[in-house]
Parts: C-alpha cells; structure tokens; sequence
C-alpha cells in the first residue's frame, strides 16, 4: 500500500514519541482518543466535544491572535488581560491610563469601543472540501502554477460561503496541504471593553517574569459582543445590542488540585513539529540568532525615542509588548535548542525510520527525498531574503504605503483573481489597520526605527540582499527630508489613499508613496518566487503525510496536524515539573507570592487594595483548602502554543476553571519537539480572577452576570 509513497522522516519526530497530553487535535478526532480522556478522569461525552452546536465548544471564540469564550446569555467574553490589550490601550490617554488603573464598566453604557480591529469570531461550521481544492492538479504544473490554482480554488470555496456578510470563511490547509477544511465564523464587529484591572496585576512581573514560573499574574480581562437589534453583526453604533450568546460557560470556583485532568479548548497559531533536521539547524544557527539581535536594537531605540513623553510611551505599550514576548519567547527557542540537541534527535529517528520504510517502499525514496532537499534548500535561500527585505522596509509609513499601493495594483484585476488579503472582503480589514495606527504610531519614533533598520541592513550578508533593492532604499541620513515630505502620518490623508487607481500612486508626490512604487518589482519578485516554493512543497508533503498517517494507523495511534489557528482541543492533568536538576516547579502559586515578589519598582508593583485584602486574608470562599490561601496560576501539560491565549481551561465537566496565558521558558521548544516530561502550560487560576473581581475592584455587577458555582460549605 506504501508503493510510490515516501515519508520525511523527521516528521516522525512528533509521532514517535507521542503519549499523553501531546497533540492540538480537531474536534473531529477526539473519538480516537475516547479511552485516553476517560483514563484522565474527563466525564463530558465526547460526542459533545465533537460538535460545535453543543456545550461547552459552542462557548469558545476567538479574537485576533487570542482564544476567548463566551461566560454569560448577554455576549460577556473573558480573555487574557493581554488580549485585551490593544482595547485597553485604544482608550488610555496620559491623564486616564487605563493600562495602570484599570478600568471597570458598572453599566453597559459605560462600556469602551474596542476600534475596529477588536473582533470576535464564533466558529459554526467545519467541512472538509480536500477534493474540491486538490482533484485533477496536474502533476506537470510547476509549482507557482500549482500555489496559484490551489488558491484560486480556495478563493472560490470562500466565495461561496460568504454570501451572507455576517460571517467570515477561511479555508486553511492541515498537514501542510494533504486536508483542506472550510470553516465559517460568525463575526462580530462591535466589541467593547467591559473590565480589565490595573496591569499591575494583569501584567505583574512584566517581561521579566515572561515565560517564567513561578507566576503571579492575573492575566484576565473581559469584552462583550454588540450586534444590531435584529442579531446580528453590525458596525459599532450606540444602537447595537448585546450579542445573545447561543451558550456561555459556567465557572466553577470549586478548584483543582494536583493531578486532576483538565481540557484546554482554543485556536493555537503556528507550530513546527514536523520540520526536518536541516531546517531546525537553521532556525537554530542562522535565522533565530538574527532575528534576536534585531528586537533587541528594535526595542532599544524604541525605548530612547520615546523616553520622557508619557503620550509615546502609551502609544508604543503595544508594539513594545509584542515585540518583547516574540524576542523572548524565540530566545527560549535558542536556550532549549542549546538545552537539547532536537535536530540530533530527529537524526535518530531519521535512521530508524529509513530502516522501516525500506521493509514497505523499496529505493524509490531518493528521489522523493532529494526533492524534498530541494524545496527545503531554496525555501532556507528566499527566507533570509525575505528577512533582509522586511529589516530594509521597517518603517510603519513605509509600510502603509506599500500596502495602498498594493491595493490599488490588485484592484485593477477581477475581485476573483485579486491576491488574498487584498480583495473587497478585506477592505474593512485594511483600513481597521491603518487606522490603528494613529493609537500605535509618532513619525519621529518610526523615523529612528527605521534609521536603525537601514544600518542594520547594510551588515547582513550580501547573499541575503535581494537583488536589485540596495539602490533604492534611502540613505539614513536622508530619512528625516523623507519624513517631511510625507503626508501619511495624517489618519484622515492616509486612508483617503483607498480606492485611488495605481496612476495616482505613481504620479503621487509623497516621498513615501513614491518609495512604496519603486520598492514593488522587487516585492513582487520575492512573492513570487515564495508561491513556487510553497506551490512545491505542496506538492512534495502531502505524499508523506499520507504515509506518516498510514503508517500510524497501522500502529493504533491517531496523528494531530499542525496548529494553524484553527479550533483545537488539547488535554492534560495539572502537573509539577523538574526545571533542572534538584529543582521542581509548580503546580501552584499564591497570593502570598505576590507580597514576596512586590517591590514597589516595576514591574513587581502590585495595587495598595490588593495587598490590604491578602494581609487581612479576606479570602473567603476563594481559599484553598489545602494551600490555606488563594491560588493564582496553576500549571498543567497541556499543548499549548501562541494563539492559545485567552484558551478556556476546563475541569472534567466542562466548567471554567482557569484561562491559559502562557508556558514555563523550559516549555518554548514544544513548537518543534514535545517533551512531556518539562512542557507546562501556565494558567490563570480561576479563584484569583474571582477573587480579585471580587475583594480589589469590586466588579459585583459582572461576578452576579456570570454562573458560578462555589465551593460546598
């Protein structure tokens, strides 16, 4: 059954040792791994599980980059408090910075507009229509004809499922092309910010405390859905209504202890467990070091330009936030690289595996395999180019510009034959991010960032310069005549760029403007030469995946894609772990740690109230019985990754019990090999949040909207 079927091997790696808490699985496989949840301890049916109409998957929804789920009928959203962040951010000025203080709506009218890029996604409906993305490829196309047939099939698929504006389709592929599924999400536009507290709790410890356990953040903050009074979704407006929520789930402040099971439910963005050893070697040795280097120099001038102006420092919380915890969580990569050799331990596996295919598919692997070499080689090529070329354009002006010149280029073909990401259903998108920017932008602060790229630039290697680019690309020196004859830090003038034809950009006078037009062959040059190669290993990696999954069939074992941002369920137990030698972390912290840890400097600053309710032990029924106090964060071997925050976490019954926020910085590489022994999921507690709610900012009005069920006297 394996003729003409050859696997990489290295994507064994993550099946080979798959066990217990490993996998993000679609609803659809949970029934493969019925026993494996029973054995845990979790009791909902799984038929529930698996479908997205019944409690409890029918509370869980997404936001831009977060998992979240709805906890009241009336549309109340719970999510991290670093979710909410840019919401937070939107309404903060230096004289009512709700990032410091907090903020708590007592009504629905006191509720803040989330801005146009706070949305909210249910996910209804999840079909697989493999056969009409792949069948009658022809096997002689080359890859960017394969890439740009494949997408225009999806762009149909998509098409046909968004005749009713009120939802959003995407149609993603799993195991990098072998499955394709179309996915309908119900999209909410109208998203407010209900509550959130100070970020000396929703944030305590700061990027010091990033990836690190023991935690003591309250990492927590809430949103509500608002549609129009007929139901569905509407743009802002004060007529809209909360959003009737179809279920909600009921918080349980019961509590867990250690060993109890968990379910972990949410939308994980990107993992790479089935990458090949030369491409590890290359995160490893090459790509990761670079990009390192230039987040820290990114953040270094960000933080002297705006040193001193609490109006920038504001504006450029967001941006600082996120570049903080990508740099830190690709430096743990490095250090978990550096703590264990993944690529030497995919060599291994590499070995046996030859040795078990050649029992099953006989010599005609080499070619497969050295094709497979090929896209993987040039794919590494174009990457640091792509890198190079991202370094040269680092400027959010810059950015812009390239994006409405884009815009225009591709508005001059059939909407159907546009690229994706610039057709009409994008519209409101692309102008939701360049509207942002006037909450996330200073011209002076982007013109030192991009000064600094520039420089950075001109040190990387000369292979990684993409053909044709150094001339064009403005002199440092020359930035700041760049920066006056540009319109575009202007929102109103910036956005009045969409839906202008591409013979007013190329005529435009703007310095920016005029540098996106020049900048375009060579961008365009590098996508194209990215569709051949992903239009390659499509065509390449679906074979082998067929036969990992055959193979693994053979074995009893189910076998779980890579995330990519789509619904998934994960499970594990809360769990302790060895951090290193002598030393075991978890599975709780407590509020007594949030004193230990107080200094009264940033970022271990926690809130007067705060402190005065854990000294007096004001800690009612939120009190664990058997740590004598309230638990914060908690940890479980959940599989977890970017994307999952916000994810709701679930007891046996299917009640809310904590929020995942992040991992232990020993758990970084379990994007590319899962180790069960130190991967940890951290999460919120659901006590503290409670509990906080509760005793610090007194947000009765939300703790009385939600179900909860208490501890038994």
């Amino acid at each position: 059954m394996f003729k003409h079927i050859v696997l990489p091997v290295a994507l064994l790696g993550a099946f080979a040792s798959a066990r217990a808490d490993e996998g993000q699985w679609q609803p659809h496989q949970l029934p493969q791994l019925k026993s494996e949840l029973k054995r845990i301890g979790i009791t909902i049916p799984i038929d529930k599980l698996t479908d997205l109409s019944k409690h409890p998957m029918s509370a869980m929804v997404s936001t831009p980059g977060c998992s979240a789920s709805f906890v009241s009928p009336d549309g109340l959203i719970v999510t991290n408090h670093h979710c909410g962040y840019a919401a937070i951010q939107r309404n903060s000025t230096p004289e009512h910075n709700y990032i410091v203080n907090g903020y708590l709506a007592k009504d629905r009218a006191a509720e803040l507009p989330g801005g146009p890029s706070m949305l909210v996604y249910v996910t209804e409906k999840v079909e697989d229509v493999t056969e009409r993305v792949l069948k009658g490829l022809a096997p002689t196309m080359s890859g960017r004809e394969r890439y740009e047939e494949v997408q225009a099939r999806v762009k149909a698929l998509i098409a046909e499922c968004e005749t009713d504006k009120a939802y959003r389709c995407s149609v993603p592929a799993f195991h990098r092309g072998l499955e394709y599924y179309r996915i309908r999400q119900l999209m909410i536009r109208d998203v407010r910010l209900v509550y959130a507290p100070s970020d000396k709790i929703g944030n305590y410890g700061g990027d010091v405390d990033n990836y690190e356990f023991p935690r003591h953040t309250g990492d927590f903050s809430f949103l509500r859905a608002y549609v129009g009074k007929d139901g569905r979704p509407a743009d802002a407006s004060p007529d809209n209504v909360p959003y009737k929520s179809k279920d909600f789930l009921v918080v349980s402040a019961e509590g867990l202890k250690a060993g109890d099971p968990i379910l972990l439910a949410g939308y994980p963005g990107r993992t790479s467990r089935y990458k090949l050893p030369a491409e590890i070697r290359f995160a490893r040795d090459a790509d990761f070091p670079l990009r390192v280097a230039g987040m820290q120099a990114d953040l270094a001038v960000i933080a002297a330009a705006t040193m001193g102006n609490p109006a920038y420092d504001v504006r450029y919380a967001s941006v600082v936030k996120g570049i903080n915890n990508v740099m830190k969580k690709t430096q743990g990569l490095l250090d978990g690289f550096a703590r264990k050799d993944i690529a030497a331990i995919k060599d291994v596996q590499d070995a046996e595996f030859r040795a078990w295919f050649r029992q099953h598919q006989g010599g005609a692997s080499k070619t497969m395999l050295a094709d497979l070499d090929g896209a993987i080689g040039a794919d590494m090529a174009l990457s640091e180019e792509e890198y190079a070329y991202s370094v040269a354009t680092h400027s959010d002006l810059l950015a812009s510009a390239r994006t409405l010149y884009r815009l225009a280029l591709e508005h001059q073909k059939p909407d159907p034959k546009r690229d994706a990401g610039y057709q009409e259903r994008d519209l409101s998108f692309i102008k939701a991010r360049l509207t942002r920017l006037e909450q996330s932008l200073a011209a002076s602060v982007d013109e030192a960032r991009y000064a600094a790229a520039l420089q950075r630039y001109g040190k990387l290697a000369a292979r990684m310069h993409p053909a044709a680019l150094d001339a064009l690309l403005p002199a440092p020196h020359a930035l700041p005549a760049l920066y006056k004859a540009s319109e575009l830090a202007d929102t109103a003038k910036r956005l009045a760029w969409i839906g202008k034809d591409a013979e007013a950009f190329r005529k435009s006078d703007d310095a920016f403007i005029k540098l996106a037009v020049k900048l375009n062959d060579v961008a365009t040059g590098l996508e194209n030469r990215r569709k051949e190669i992903n239009g390659n290993f499509e065509k390449i990696i679906p074979q082998y995946m067929s036969a990992v999954i055959a193979w693994k069939k053979s074995q009893g074992k189910p076998v779980y894609p890579d995330a990519n941002s789509t619904l998934r369920v994960t499970y594990g137990t809360v769990a302790s772990y060895p951090a290193r030698d002598g030393i075991t972390k978890g599975p709780f912290t407590t509020v007594d740690g949030v004193v230990e840890k107080h200094t009264g400097k940033e970022p271990f600053v926690a809130p007067k109230e705060l402190l005065e309710a854990i000294k007096e032990q004001r800690f009612g029924v939120f009190k664990d019985p058997l740590l004598g106090t309230v638990p914060v964060n908690f940890l479980s071997s959940a599989d977890t990754t970017g994307g999952n925050s916000g994810s709701a976490v679930m007891n046996k019954r299917g009640e809310l019990v904590g929020l995942n926020f992040d991992s232990t910085y020993e758990s970084i590489t379990k994007d590319w090999y899962f180790d069960s022994a130190i991967t940890r999921a951290i999460h919120v507690d659901i006590r503290y949040m409670l509990w906080v709610m509760k005793e610090v900012d007194h947000a009765d009005n939300l703790l009385k909207e939600m179900t909860i069920k208490y501890p038994r006297k």
